[in-house]
């Protein structure tokens, strides 16, 4: 099988500062993610995903703590998942009726393979924890690039169950440890149309002193 990504280079390799190139030009400035509806199978199987996964934590990470980490749900263990979610949905929210219940047993269903991405903050008395979570968010969007590069669609999602503690606990979080998303991955079954955009003239200011 053919690498996906190439493997990186052993530390203190000397590294090109930049990598002009049309093909990556074209595919940032259009990139989309897909309907959280439209993602069927199949999802990549271990040995992709964990290339992407690799891919994807090439990211800024100051003082390189790491300050994330993956947990990957497939299989029956998405239908676990929600059976659980679901339970502590009704504890959570008394006004819960059968079909959210319904609805977040079937939250994960909704692609193949999905990775929970977990914001994990070091306390290194040095790092700020909002510099650590900006990481986060900067391996988010590089799981969605390196995904789409395998051929992949991916949607990032966040919902109820990224801010829930009783989900927290059903996931293992532990400590400042917060859930930055979940990751839906798989083939698109339908192409998204573009959807509107900021113009770039009305947030781009330029400081004089």
């Amino acid at each position: 099988m053919t690498k996906l990504f190439p493997d990186a280079p052993s530390v203190g390799t000397p590294m090109p500062a930049t990598r002009e190139s049309e093909a990556a030009r074209e595919f940032l400035a259009l990139r989309r993610s897909a309907n959280k509806a439209c993602i069927s199978g199949p999802g990549p199987d271990a040995e992709t995903l964990d290339a992407i996964l690799t891919a994807a934590t090439r990211v800024p990470d100051h003082r390189r703590l790491s300050p994330w980490r993956f947990i990957i749900l497939e299989g029956d263990a998405r239908h676990a998942f929600g059976e659980k979610a679901a339970e502590v949905h009704k504890q959570e929210n008394e006004f819960a009726t059968d079909a959210d219940l319904e609805a977040t047993k079937a939250l994960l269903l909704r692609a193949p393979c999905v990775v929970v991405l977990v914001s994990s903050p070091k306390d290194d008395n040095k790092t700020p924890v909002w510099e650590q979570e900006l990481s986060a968010g900067a391996l988010g969007h590089n799981l969605l690039l390196s995904a789409n590069s395998a051929g992949f669609a991916g949607c990032w999602l966040t919902e109820w169950i990224s801010f829930s503690k009783g989900i927290n606990e059903l996931l293992g979080l532990s400590g400042r440890e917060r859930i930055a998303g979940y990751f839906y991955l798989g083939k698109a079954t339908a192409d998204p149309q573009e959807r509107a955009r900021p113009d770039a003239s009305e947030i781009i200011s330029r400081w004089q002193g």
